[in-house]
């Protein structure tokens, strides 16, 4: 049997750092192979998964962090079994219902991003549910689901006039239905783009918002990145020098 998650955590980390990240967006990567490496089926790992999101929430509520971004299924996870497929929509139902009262204390707020019209009834009702439970959070949350970067930058353009510019776009961008649960508006640049799982690419995620991003690339699967692996994480941001082209 696995080491049991920790339920609860310890004092969240001191972000004060020099510089330190507004928007932080994780891939969060390995779930079953984590699983299949202690000979567990694929269910155990994303469950794993799930716990180590709702653990590391108190420590992204902190600092200057403003925005999260997590990308929790891909429009290429379709591809995966029925079964599979079927499992991770029933975890994100209940990841919303248990993400709710950890964010109210908090003060985040929870938004979703992606398509809409393929995901099950139940999960867009919880997807609702929550975003007007934590609607008044000062941080946010945004949980990318049915998400592709590409798919959105399309829809995007889709609605551009001749006399657009870069940030009529990126308004689009951000926007949602705000009566399923989706964000609005323009949402800030990534800082910091996180992804576990010991592979080195984006994967169709915040193509545009991440241009300037710093990429960082921990040598662990995603249940494995523990809160002192995040504060790792953003002490190597700290130490970045951001030019921006200059």
């Amino acid at each position: 049997m696995p080491t049991p998650l920790p339920s609860t955590l310890p004092a969240p980390y001191n972000f004060a750092l020099q510089s330190t990240p507004e928007h932080i967006a994780l891939i969060m990567d390995g779930n079953r192979r984590w699983a299949r490496a202690r000979n567990l089926p694929a269910s155990e790992g994303h469950k794993a998964g799930l716990q180590r999101l709702v653990d590391l929430l108190p420590s992204l509520a902190h600092g200057s962090v403003r925005t999260v971004t997590v990308f929790a299924f891909s429009s290429a996870n379709w591809q995966r079994q029925r079964a599979e497929v079927e499992h991770l929509f029933r975890l994100a139902d209940l990841a919303l219902r248990r993400f709710s009262p950890v964010c109210l204390d908090n003060g985040i707020r929870v938004s979703t991003i992606g398509r809409r019209d393929r995901l099950p009834a139940p999960l867009l009702s919880a997807m609702e549910k929550t975003a007007r439970l934590t609607a008044e959070g000062q941080r946010e949350l945004r949980i990318a689901l049915d998400y592709s970067s590409r798919h959105t930058m399309l829809e995007a353009a889709k609605g551009l006039s001749d006399s657009a510019d870069a940030g009529h776009f990126e308004r689009l961008l951000g926007g949602g239905d705000a009566a399923t649960g989706g964000a609005t508006g323009r949402i800030p640049d990534v800082d910091l783009l996180i992804r576990t799982g010991k592979e080195q690419r984006l994967s169709d995620f915040l193509l545009w918002e991440s241009a300037f991003a710093e990429l960082y690339f921990p040598d662990l699967y995603w249940p494995d990145f523990t809160p002192a692996e995040l504060h790792k994480a953003i002490e190597w941001y700290s130490r970045r020098q951001r030019r921006f082209g200059a």
